[in-house]
């Protein structure tokens, strides 16, 4: 992985910047975090104060790494619509220590392709320039949209994986968890399909 001295890097795609957060990301990131759409399948809404501080890791883990959870711009407009990345999981479980990529998009953006088009960036540099052998991600069974874009970027279901999420409280509907995988083996005969 890179050392603590790498300089944050910055993923472009046909349509994406993926780059370091700024200081006015936090109030659209706030107002998704607090959309019933976005946060549907997660345990509660983050208040503004959670949201920021949910910002100050990601943004600690982006100066600390050079890779982490990016936020995303669309480049024809410069319009913030979340993040898109990679993290380290702050929990221990059957699968970790491991690298997870994720997204959290805000629901103008939705239906667009943007959730794709941002991981497949950020697997190719964590398969290229990180240098890993697997990339996780996880979601609630019930989160059929994520699961969609895990499939859409060649990850597959490891069924005999899934997981009572430890952060999440027992009996939150949310706390089960579905686990998919992608190796760089994976991710080389996906790419090259047409």
């Amino acid at each position: 992985m890179a050392d603590t001295t790498t300089v944050p890097t910055e993923l472009r795609t046909e349509r994406l910047l993926l780059r370091q957060w700024r200081p006015e990301d936090r109030e659209p990131f706030a107002a998704l975090n607090d959309d019933p759409a976005v946060m549907e399948h997660f345990p509660e809404h983050l208040t503004r104060e959670a949201s920021d501080a949910m910002a100050d890791r990601i943004e600690s883990a982006l100066s600390r790494l050079g890779w982490g959870l990016w936020a995303t711009e669309v480049l024809e407009t410069g319009e913030f619509i979340g993040f898109v990345g990679l993290s380290i999981p702050r929990f221990e479980e059957h699968f970790t220590p491991c690298v997870e990529i994720g997204w959290r998009l805000a629901r103008s953006s939705w239906g667009r392709g943007y959730a794709p088009e941002g991981a497949r960036a950020a697997l190719a540099h964590a398969f290229g320039r990180l240098g890993l052998d697997e990339v996780v991600a996880m979601t609630i069974p019930a989160n059929d949209r994520s699961q969609s874009v895990m499939r859409k970027i060649g990850m597959a279901r490891d069924e005999s994986a899934d997981f009572d999420h430890p952060l999440i409280t027992v009996g939150d509907p949310t706390r089960r968890h579905v686990l998919y995988r992608i190796t760089r083996a994976q991710r080389m005969g996906h790419s090259l399909q047409p």
